[in-house]
Formats: structure tokens, sequence, C-alpha cells
């Protein structure tokens, strides 16, 4: 194995710990939503999708997130409201990647989506 797929490997089972061992709080908002989420800074290269897909699989929000050729990463997330609020204000929170601007725009929710996938190309549908 590469020193480079050794590296990544690492940080992989670094970053699926760390959501593992994050507290999540508990919720009282059931109102659904979904949001179109651009976020932009040092999220690429350092397992931001990743995190992203683990956080919202922990949460049980769908969507899907990708890499953008800008350097940004846009996350498309449905589920209850407290919980999208709670997964941006996460992935802002983490270290090794740095957050400085979220776009968010409200979108019309898909009741075909199943899961989250960290990228559009694996997307699922009921």
């Amino acid at each position: 194995m590469s020193l480079k797929k050794k590296f990544i490997e690492t940080r992989d089972n670094y970053v699926i710990n760390q959501v593992k061992k994050a507290p999540i709080p508990k919720f009282k908002s059931f109102e659904i939503r979904r949001y179109r989420l651009i976020f932009s800074g040092r999220v690429q290269n350092v397992g931001f999708r990743l995190e992203a897909g683990e956080m919202a699989k922990r949460l049980g929000l769908t969507g899907f997130c990708e890499n953008l050729e800008n350097g940004s990463v846009l996350v498309e997330v449905q589920g209850q409201f407290d919980k999208i609020k709670f997964f941006v204000a996460f992935m802002r929170s983490l270290k090794r990647i740095v957050v400085k601007k979220v776009e968010k725009k409200r979108l019309p929710l898909d009741f075909t989506e199943v899961g989250f996938q960290s990228d559009k190309e694996e997307r699922t549908f009921g």
C-alpha cells in the first residue's frame, strides 16, 4: 500500500471515529426542510465529504455532497430543521476544515431520495 493510500485510510478512520464520538443533542423540531448549502474555505482534500456524509447519516438526514470546481463543496440536505442547523454548526466547528462561508438556499422537498451519499453519482432513490 502506498504512503498516500495509507494516509487517506488513517484520515478516513479518524473522521469516522470522530463522528461516532460527537455528542448529539435532543432535537425538538419536526419540521422537514431541504437546503442547498455551499461550503467555501479549506473544504476539499480534508475529509469534508466523508465527515458530512457520516454525520448526515447519524442524524438521519438525506441528500448528497460533491466537490465543485471552484474548491467549494455543494451539499443538498433534507430532514428535521434542527438537525440541519446542528449539521451545519458541526461542520463549521471542525478544526482541520476551515469553513469561511456557507451559502444557503431553501429547496422543495424531495420525497424520492433515500439516504445520504458522499457523491452525487452514488445517489439512490426510493
